[in-house]
């Protein structure tokens, strides 16, 4: 009798099993979502044989995709709770928030065509992970891509430094730094409402030049990326403030006589310039609004998560 109770409840286990085969559908279809990514990283890092047809790629996607898929399929129960639950945040953000199926679809494609123009993609999925207060809000409100940015951008290397000579090297850096010295000359630092954080977009902090911390690092971000800069927004205890990529060492010795010989001539007298060195040896220097020159001292210079626009 216990016998053919076992022999029932395996019967009965096997056809729920086959009546549910949508779970190793959602288990194959997010094998791919994380396979691609993983896949550009290992593409990037490791060398290239140049085998005919790229098939040492092939085989490189196929091997990672067969990894990735058993290892989610033995752990499939608790991977279906987490999506079921993940899914019930996703509607709820779809009626009630500002987070939805969309945002999660845009982040997604974002990230894969930012790594594959990256030549350290890992560092755009370690971004994605680090811990950045309103990242996702603050993402969507640099908006480098709006037209009134970019006109804002442009307008102010007609402004500023238009006449200087004989660095055609560093000419898109000199006129990143014309859009520092349009927007840092006219900001003025207003409060977020109490007890909330306010997130301006760049377009709305092109109407008054004002706002807090956040909005000035937006802003900033923005016009740089918009005429071809990088910039990264440096988050502190209670502060957040931008960075410009400058290059390696030598690059920094030949902005540091820019600033302090051709372009803030006055600003900078007898005073040294601020930067960061990163884990790869890359300089940034500090864009903060307190700082009247490109490099100019730290407000704070704790960081606690960097998010970096390539």
């Amino acid at each position: 009798m216990i016998q053919l109770n076992k022999t029932n409840f395996h019967l009965v286990k096997a056809k729920f099993q086959l009546k549910k085969p949508w779970d190793s559908f959602v288990i194959f279809f997010l094998s791919i979502l994380i396979t691609i990514p993983l896949f550009i990283v290992l593409h990037q890092n490791l060398v290239d044989p140049h085998w005919y047809f790229n098939l040492d790629r092939i085989m490189l996607f196929i091997i990672v995709l067969i990894i990735i898929h058993y290892a989610l399929y033995a752990l499939r129960t608790i991977i279906i709770v987490c999506l079921a639950l993940y899914f019930l945040v996703l509607i709820y953000g779809s009626l009630f928030g500002n987070f939805s199926f969309n945002s999660v679809f845009d982040d997604y494609n974002s990230m894969l065509y930012t790594m594959n123009n990256n030549p350290f993609p890992q560092d755009i999925i370690i971004a994605k992970l680090l811990p950045f207060p309103n990242k996702d809000e603050i993402l969507r409100a640099i908006e480098y891509d709006n037209p009134k940015v970019r006109n804002f951008a442009i307008m102010a290397t007609t402004k500023h430094f238009k006449n200087t000579r004989g660095y055609s090297d560093y000419r898109n850096l000199i006129q990143c730094f014309a859009v520092f010295k349009e927007i840092n000359s006219r900001w003025n630092y207003v409060n977020d409402p109490k007890n909330g954080d306010y997130i301006a977009t760049a377009h709305e902090s092109l109407l008054y030049f004002s706002g807090d911390c956040d909005d000035h690092s937006i802003l900033m971000a923005a016009a740089i990326r918009s005429i071809g800069g990088t910039p990264r927004l440096i988050h502190t205890k209670g502060h957040i403030y931008p960075e410009i990529l400058i290059g390696s060492m030598k690059d920094l010795e030949k902005a540091n006589y820019l600033i302090k010989n051709v372009l803030f001539v006055e600003e900078s007298r007898n005073k040294q310039i601020n930067y960061h060195i990163d884990e790869r040896n890359q300089v940034w220097l500090n864009l903060d609004y307190t700082a009247k020159y490109p490099g100019g001292p730290f407000l704070s210079e704790e960081i606690l998560g960097a998010l970096t626009l390539e």
